[in-house]
């Protein structure tokens, strides 16, 4: 069988798994399997076909990583979030109450398909079930969160 088909074919396992598993890695191998077969067309030797994918990978690999913490930061900046993880993540955020909140008690609300206590604090009315509210603080695992305007 000739290097190019064989490069191609290692480049297209490569790739599903890159779709599969999100790795780097396995696109820059990939990367550098179809620049090696596009060379092996030109009837490259295969030591050298060897030596150019692993040299292409390694400098492709250098390039990306800057290109993709670039593509990272836009979409925490865009999402609104900047990188915070845990309790912090949900500072912010709207929460979908699911349990009527009665004032000076707990209620639940959902916010991606997890549920949490809330308290609304200087609430003097019952907010019902399926009102929007945004969180505004956290205690432990209790929320405080004020009514969406």
């Amino acid at each position: 069988m000739e290097a190019w088909i064989i490069l191609l074919i290692i480049a297209a396992i490569l790739v599903a798994i890159e779709v599969a598993t999100q790795q780097v890695w396995t696109f820059v191998l990939a990367f550098g399997c179809i620049a090696a077969a596009l060379l092996s067309v030109f009837g490259v030797p295969l030591l050298w076909l060897l030596g150019i994918t692993a040299l292409l990978s390694v400098l492709f690999y250098i390039v990306m990583i800057p290109v993709m913490n670039r593509w990272q930061e836009r979409a925490r900046r865009r999402s609104g979030r900047e990188g915070r993880t845990g309790m912090e993540a949900l500072l912010g955020r709207v929460a979908i109450v699911t349990h009527d909140i009665r004032p000076g008690h707990l209620g639940r609300a959902r916010i991606d398909g997890d549920y949490w206590q809330v308290r609304i604090p200087g609430c003097n009315h019952v907010v019902v079930r399926d009102t929007e509210v945004v969180v505004t603080a956290y205690d432990s695992i209790i929320l405080t969160a004020e009514l969406k305007k």
